[in-house]
């Protein structure tokens, strides 16, 4: 029997899932969280052996929430299952140690075979994901750089985003200038706008 755990903030969607994957013969669900820093305690406290992972969660994404699980639980696999099928996010999600990626209209049969899958250690990926991913190759952006488009996504003005990420107003200029250098963009909310897009954020 493969025990899952299923973490989603939303809880019809997590239901569903449950649901679904629950008639599988041989996937039991042992447990389901809605944030994404309830993930490890959760997964060693149930016995989990795979964990599904949506990519927005509140306290903290999937993708982070799939490096914890590496570091603190390096025999739990995990599965990314996101409405946001963005080629970036992919790449990313592998680098933080997920075994799969895929999206939430994946027909529940191939679901639960990316389950098994990746229970037996193979990698599951969206095969147009995966293709979108090399083509569009890694992200350009630094780890500060990303800070100062994830802070500018509200539109805040640069004294407001160089508080949120504790960086003076000229440093946070200078970021946002090779942000928008790299992304092509115009302004640095248009720079944010397609750095998430891409799933670089």
């Amino acid at each position: 029997m493969i025990r899952i755990l299923l973490a989603d903030d939303q809880a019809l969607v997590r239901g569903a899932l449950a649901a679904l994957l629950g008639l599988e013969a041989d996937i039991e669900v042992a447990a389901e969280v809605g944030r994404g820093d309830e993930v490890v305690d959760a997964a060693l406290a149930a016995g989990a052996d795979v964990c599904l992972l949506d990519v927005e969660m509140p306290g903290g994404d999937g993708i982070a929430a799939a490096a914890a699980l590496r570091e603190r639980a390096p025999g739990i696999r995990s599965i990314i299952v996101t409405t946001f099928g963005r080629p970036g996010y992919v790449r990313r999600a592998l680098e933080a140690g997920a075994s799969g990626f895929v999206v939430k209209d994946t027909p529940s049969a191939e679901l639960a075979e990316a389950v098994r899958r990746v229970h037996r250690g193979e990698r599951v990926i969206d095969p147009a994901l995966a293709t979108e991913s090399l083509l569009d190759g890694a992200s350009p952006l630094t780890d500060r750089e990303r800070d100062v488009l994830r802070a500018s996504l509200d539109g805040g003005t640069v004294a407001q985003v160089a508080a949120a990420v504790h960086l003076s107003a000229g440093t946070v200029r200078n970021y946002a200038s090779a942000a928008i250098a790299k992304t092509g963009a115009a302004t640095r909310s248009e720079a944010a706008r397609i750095a998430r897009d891409r799933g670089w954020l």
